[in-house]
């Protein structure tokens, strides 16, 4: 590879990550891939593949750093195993890059423009990103736009991957102008005018959608909530000396938040770090809790069930109604691996260490909606949130709130907190649903269903996060029928192989 491409590649994956928080600018996204795209001029499929595993890698890398911090601080295994667990990561979803690149030369030299191939190529990959091996979709391209909510208000049609969409193909409607000669002229001029037109239509119905979704929250009905925030250092919040400490920080911060009468409080995830189904004087403290505040109490707590002399643990939540019963349970459906448990375990035995740092869980049976009186919330634990698909069938079971907890703790001050919470704001949009947002060393937040972030706490404080929330009655097109956007893409794509096959067979 000559200097000049590899100049490129890397210059198109350190602008793919600056886009992103923490660093947050964002404009950069619309002309992060023109670098790769002029990279990949005059290349074959298999250079164009390798250019863009470098791309791949080193936007992958740039994002994921953090994943050293988790395995060394919290994993307590070696800095080199943490290094080889991001950069073999960072490889498998950098491959996705290097199709793409491998995709857009295949057919740019079977005549299609790569205003055409790139945007569907890209989309189809992405969502191949996130549901493969459990799926990944960490910092999808669409989640760089998330301060951009007149631009983000399409996903409550399209889903994330409008978005993707739409950056891929003004970054390629923006090389083609770079790189414009009087044979393509006519293609590029409409490639630009086609843009524009989408892009125009985007935002129109951004300024529309934010007008009518505000309105609606104006008319519907409120309830106030509050947010606690802990900040329960993650290195004693497992020692059984430290778990009534944690559990009076727990309640001081409640009985202050209680003093404006709120209708539900949100502790975080494993807020209560014990078995909160055992009946207990820690289960009476919470209950006790409940009654003394006359408030719906939402928190997180690991839980257990047994089979025969087996005994299997899960995360959960749980909701205590004011009079101290305890309304429901939800046990996490969609678990982090090497986070939460160990897959292929009966393969790789060598990996049982990790799951003494770790920990090894078994996910819920279903989506279990609780009841907050008179409406019902989905809960989405930790790393659930970043799933569109869980929340939209939150959706379609008819809930009106979600609640994401967390325990971000894990992430230390990196950028992946910022990251996370970004990513959740997505889910209120697609649904059109207001997000409480409860993390353990932050960030704890609010988030109207247009995507805006009403209210939020900093990193490593303990803090009270007060706010109004509407139970907007919206069913939008995305959370009826999902990804059908994604689903037409590769149907586009798929005719694209077929006419190629074809017209290869006629000659």
């Amino acid at each position: 590879m000559d200097r000049k491409t590899l100049l490129l590649t890397v210059s198109s994956g350190i602008l793919l990550v600056l886009s992103f928080p923490m660093v947050d600018y964002d404009f950069l996204v619309w002309v992060a891939v023109v670098p790769l795209l002029i990279a990949l001029k005059d290349k074959t499929p298999f250079q164009a593949f390798m250019a863009g595993l470098i791309t791949g890698i080193v936007y992958n890398i740039g994002i994921l750093y953090w994943v050293v911090f988790v395995v060394v601080q919290y994993g307590y295994l070696p800095i080199y195993i943490g290094i080889f667990a991001m950069l073999l990561l960072s490889l498998y979803l950098s491959l996705y890059v290097a199709v793409f690149s491998a995709g857009v030369v295949f057919f740019r030299k079977r005549g299609y423009s790569e205003s055409v191939t790139g945007p569907l190529l890209w989309t189809c990959l992405e969502y191949g990103k996130s549901h493969l091996l459990t799926g990944f979709p960490w910092e999808n391209l669409a989640y760089s736009l998330h301060n951009n909510l007149h631009l983000i208000q399409i996903v409550d049609i399209t889903g994330i991957y409008g978005v993707t969409f739409l950056i891929v193909f003004i970054n390629c409607a923006i090389y083609q102008l770079l790189v414009i000669t009087a044979d393509t002229r006519r293609q590029v001029m409409a490639s630009g005018a086609a843009a524009l037109i989408i892009g125009g239509i985007i935002l129109s119905y951004g300024f529309h959608r934010l007008e009518a979704i505000t309105e609606m929250q104006r008319q519907s009905e409120v309830k106030h909530v509050a947010v606690i925030q802990g900040n329960i250092d993650q290195s004693v919040k497992w020692d059984r000396d430290y778990q009534f400490q944690t559990l009076n920080i727990y309640r001081d911060l409640t009985l202050s938040a209680s003093k404006k009468k709120p209708d539900l409080m949100v502790w975080p995830e494993t807020a209560a770090p014990f078995f909160f189904q055992n009946v207990d004087e820690k289960q009476r403290f919470i209950t006790s809790l409940a009654r003394e505040t006359n408030s719906h109490l939402l928190f997180g707590s690991p839980s257990y069930t047994t089979d025969g002399d087996r005994q299997y643990f899960q995360n959960s939540a749980y909701l205590v109604n004011p009079d101290g019963t305890i309304a429901g349970r939800y046990d996490k459906v969609h678990l982090v691996p090497y986070g939460e448990y160990v897959p292929l375990r009966r393969f790789f035995f060598f990996l049982d260490k990790l799951v003494v740092g770790v920990g090894d869980f078994k996910p819920g049976n279903e989506l279990n909606p609780l009841i907050i009186g008179d409406n019902t919330a989905g809960v989405l634990i930790c790393y659930e949130a970043i799933f569109p698909a869980i929340s939209r069938n939150y959706r379609r079971k008819g809930v009106s709130l979600l609640v994401n907890i967390t325990n971000d703790a894990w992430f230390g001050t990196t950028s992946a907190p910022y990251q996370h919470l970004t990513m959740t704001a997505f889910r209120a949009v697609e649904n059109r649903l207001y997000i409480v947002r409860a993390a353990n060393t932050g960030i704890s937040a609010i988030i109207a269903p247009t995507g805006e972030i009403t209210a939020r706490t900093s990193l490593y404080e303990q803090a009270v996060l007060d706010g109004a929330i509407h139970f907007v009655r919206y069913r939008t097109f995305y959370s009826q029928y999902g990804d059908i956007f994604a689903y037409v893409c590769f149907a586009a794509a798929g005719m694209m192989i077929i006419v190629t096959r074809r017209r290869k067979g006629s000659d």
